[in-house]
């Protein structure tokens, strides 16, 4: 018997099926090892030396694989097929090793595209052994992410208040959404004005022509700039005789695009079905595992963690072959086609996502699949099979109309298309994706009746409007992926935890659709660009993703790259340390100016304090972050918020008025939108029995009407009687975010749309999934440690940490509240311990408790993960004392370890 590796269960019981009883498939549940989330785990002044830790549940499947292995003839490592995938067979075999299970048994890597019984077969017959390079090259990212989340993250902890956490990529991301905001703020509208003609054909048909040309000079979009001259163009029009110099028919030939890679993929799911990034890969890793068929448990789709845009050979003649039988001979081209990839840094080492099966059209599958997994299969098998269809022909046609006035000429033009054979329009709709640039003739659908040249037309109306220009929109999430791409700025694996991160913390909101940074994402962004310049350049990330594939591909030594990283970075740590609040503050205030003194109506300088008079405006740090406060404080204590959407919402926020929005139907009370020491909230009524609502996260108090508000007040809902108990079940907002509640069970929702939207059967599937994972840990995470005290004399670290309620300080399970107005940056040892053996008192026994458990470091979670992808979500370490660093901080990062999905 041989003994078959993969990552999850569900791939371990379809590809045992394939392979028969002479082999035994288990499972690892992903990564079975990662970086303890605590300083000292990577040590660069010992040749970057990485500790590693198996969580519990990981100790057990790994006893699980050694017992196999012990009573086996082989090992087949089959775990996903990326440098993610080959780290895992990595960490596997390495702890077996450790147990000495192996012994001289044959270890082969095998490694398949798909989940069918040829794809598993093929690769079983071919086997390898595991590609150090691109181990070297996981264990390099792996290291680069620890080292800036564990470095960089504890300096925005001492110097930036309420700032969560910085990372290697996720920061360089965050720096676009921030950038776009500072376009669009910068941006001043210019008017311009669009001129037509209405004309009728001597066969009596209408069409409408644009102006190009005026007394000889081209016009361009914004070449009329005033009323005036677009009035003088305009009385020329409206006086002129009009013929058709020219009629132009140009046949246009469009190709179909690649099949879909992992960007791609979620900018396509993004823009015409409206799914996250995170959603789409969900989504996507269920097709590429298995959907049951009838009984058999197919995988439906190629690997979905992909930047190749070729298909194999075999998939090439199959595409050929649906189409020759689904769309008839026209729609097969002479020959194959091929793609090359134009983003930069792509790797191409596997194939596009594609369908298994060609044959397997949508309509075969909608019974088997849900809404979501319809719809993106659909998509997915529609790019895949166009990629390999005809071209669509479409006949462009161009007329060139003279405007006479008197000796004044003026020159129109009248663009229209026809689609004379849709090719592979036929299969995918070949509407652009969000931020695709237009082809031609994209932007012209009409059609123009027939036009003769040297014919007359008839004048029915000249139009002249006027414009003005927009700045440049905000990303979506499509197109924040796509200019990473085009950057070089993270791998395919990389976005969707990306954007989830930043969203996790609260760095960027999504209005719309649309990514609006947060202010304390802007703040972050604005504090790395000024004093951590280099890190948050789009060059030198892609610079750094491109040595890490060189790594991979074998063309460079890892612990260079990293000792060549850690010098320069660690440098630019220790030059921190002198950098004093004040300097923050002032380089800030300069960089965010238009977020921090918004313009004022009255036109007087948004620099000084609206209340006294005579102080100045500037940010403040305070325990929850950063705020507008006055000069004058004491005497004028006038402070506002920061906000994403600045200026009128931002001074509204500065006077502390509550914000009529309208009366409760039913009750007649007063509702209104007011600003509290935690942030904006809705309150119904007044006195103590006022129910009151804080604003969910995503939604901005200028978008907050009376609707809205109603909507927030009456959670929780009641969803409806679960079939099965018949207790009901409620949906809320509480503490931990959206969820749904049933006989005393929790499951989390997405958004608060989902708590406001959600109905009986969507939430009995909630609750049912989460009934299936089995019961989780709950509870806070540990508050960040802002400072380090030192080791108590019965053992284990004191450190001060800033928790809900305050700072306070921490020592194993005793956490003392410090006195009131008593500065945290200012407390002591000495101080502390009285502290700590006053709370130990009233506790009764604690103290004995905490001597058991040295203090747990704060945490920082990493940037796009640990890895490239998550695995699964990162087990909680076991206390364990922080090592000395050479960087000499005690923060630690939450790292995320590859998951399922």
């Amino acid at each position: 018997m041989n003994v078959v590796v993969v990552e999850s269960p569900a791939k371990a019981k379809t590809i045992n099926k394939y392979l028969g009883s002479g082999y035994k498939v288990l499972a690892s549940f992903g990564h079975v090892r990662d970086l303890p989330a605590k300083d000292g785990s990577v040590l660069p002044d010992q040749d970057f030396e990485m500790f590693w830790e198996v969580d519990t549940a990981s100790q057990k499947r790994m006893k699980d694989i050694a017992d196999a292995v012990k009573s086996s003839d082989g090992l087949f490592l089959a775990t996903d097929p990326d440098r993610e995938g080959e780290a895992i067979s990595w960490h596997v075999l390495d702890l077996l090793k450790k147990k000495r299970v192996i012994g001289d048994k044959p270890v082969k890597r095998v490694v398949f595209n798909a989940i069918t019984k040829k794809a598993v077969l093929d690769a079983m017959a071919n086997p390898r052994d595991i590609d150090t390079p691109l181990v070297d090259a996981y264990l390099a990212r792996r290291a680069l992410d620890y080292l800036v989340g564990f470095n960089l993250s504890p300096v925005l902890w001492r110097k930036l208040p309420g700032a969560r956490s910085a990372g290697r990529v996720q920061s360089v991301a965050l720096r676009l959404v921030c950038d776009r905001e500072n376009e669009i703020e910068r941006f001043v509208a210019e008017e311009y004005w669009n001129i037509s003609a209405l004309l009728k054909t001597p066969r009596g048909d209408e069409f409408e022509a644009k102006l190009v040309s005026h007394l000889g000079k081209r016009i361009q979009r914004n070449s009329v700039t005033n009323g005036d001259q677009a009035a003088t163009i305009k009385a020329l029009l409206e006086g002129a005789r009009y013929g058709v110099e020219s009629v132009e028919a140009k046949p246009v030939k469009r190709n179909p695009g690649p099949p879909f890679t992992t960007s791609t993929l979620q900018q396509a799911a993004s823009s015409k079905l409206g799914f996250s990034a995170s959603r789409t890969m969900q989504i996507a890793q269920k097709l590429y595992e298995g959907i049951d068929i009838g009984g058999e448990t197919v995988g439906l789709i190629t690997y979905m963690r992909t930047d190749g845009v070729q298909m194999a050979p075999e998939a090439i003649d199959a595409a050929r072959a649906a189409v020759l039988d689904q769309f008839g001979p026209r729609y097969v081209p002479e020959k194959p086609r091929f793609y090359s990839t134009k983003a930069k840094n792509a790797q191409e080492a596997h194939e596009a996502i594609r369908p298994t099966d060609f044959n397997r059209s949508p309509d075969k599958l909608r019974r088997f699949l849900d809404s979501d997994q319809m719809r993106l299969y659909d998509l997915i098998w529609k790019r895949g099979i166009a990629s390999q269809m005809a071209s669509a022909e479409i006949e462009r046609t161009t007329v060139e109309i003279l405007a006479d006035n008197n000796g004044e000429k003026a020159g129109l033009r009248a663009v229209g298309s026809v689609i004379r054979f849709d090719g592979f329009i036929a299969a995918y709709t070949d509407q652009r994706e969000e931020g695709e640039a237009a082809e031609d003739g994209d932007d012209e659908d009409g059609r123009l009746p027939d036009i003769n040249a040297r014919e007359a037309l008839a004048k029915q109306k000249v139009s002249a409007s006027q414009h003005f220009t927009e700045p440049p929109p905000r990303y979506s999430e499509a197109s924040l992926i796509k200019k990473m791409e085009e950057l070089g700025i993270g791998r395919p694996s990389t976005y969707a935890a990306t954007l989830k991160t930043l969203s996790d913390r609260e760095y960027v909101i999504t209005d719309k659709r649309k990514l609006v940074p947060h202010s304390k994402g802007r703040l972050v962004t604005a504090f790395l660009e000024n004093f951590f310049t280099k890190y948050v350049e789009y060059d030198f990330t892609a610079d750094l993703e491109e040595k890490l594939d060189k790594i991979s591909a074998g063309e460079l030594n890892w612990k260079d790259v990293l000792r060549d990283f850690w010098q320069d970075f660690f440098a630019q740590i220790e030059d921190t340390k002198e950098l004093r609040v004040t300097n923050v503050l002032d380089a800030l205030n300069e960089a965010l100016a238009p977020l921090v003194f918004p313009k004022r109506e009255d036109g007087s300088d948004p620099r000084i304090c609206q209340v006294c008079g005579t102080g100045n405006l500037s940010l403040k740090l305070g325990k929850y972050g950063a705020f507008v406060g006055c000069s004058n404080y004491p005497e004028c204590n006038y402070t506002r918020q920061l906000t994403s959407d600045g200026g009128a919402e931002a001074e509204a926020g500065g006077s502390n008025e509550p914000r009529a929005l309208g009366k409760d139907p039913v009750t007649e009370e007063e509702i209104t939108l007011r600003s509290g020491r935690f942030g904006p909230y809705i309150q119904r009524g007044d006195g103590k029995e006022a129910k009151r609502s804080s604003l969910p996260k995503g939604w901005t108090p200028a978008s907050i009407d009376l609707e809205k508000a109603l909507s927030l007040l009456a959670l929780p809902r009641d969803v409806g009687p679960h079939p099965e108990t018949g207790k009901m079940i409620s949906a809320g907002l509480g503490r931990y975010g959206p969820f749904v509640l049933h006989d005393g069970t929790y499951a989390n929702l997405e958004s608060i749309e989902d708590v406001l939207s959600i109905g009986l059967n969507r939430a009995v599937t909630v609750l049912a999934e989460k009934q299936s994972k089995g019961p989780g840990a709950r509870g806070r995470t540990a508050a960040a440690a802002i400072k380090e005290l030192g080791d108590h004399p019965d053992g284990g670290a004191i450190t001060v940490r800033d928790g809900r309620y305050g700072p306070y300080v921490n020592w194993g399970k005793v956490n003392a509240t410090l006195p009131k107005g008593k500065d945290p940056q200012d407390i002591t040892v000495e101080e502390a311990l009285v502290l700590i053996a006053e709370r130990a008192a009233k506790d009764g026994g604690g103290k004995a408790k905490a001597k058991k458990a040295p203090a747990k470091a704060a945490k920082a979670k990493s940037d796009d993960g640990a890895a490239e992808k998550p695995k699964k979500a990162a087990a909680k370490p076991k206390a364990v004392a922080a090592k000395k660093a050479p960087a000499k901080t005690a923060a630690k990062a939450k790292t995320t370890k590859k998951s399922a999905t």
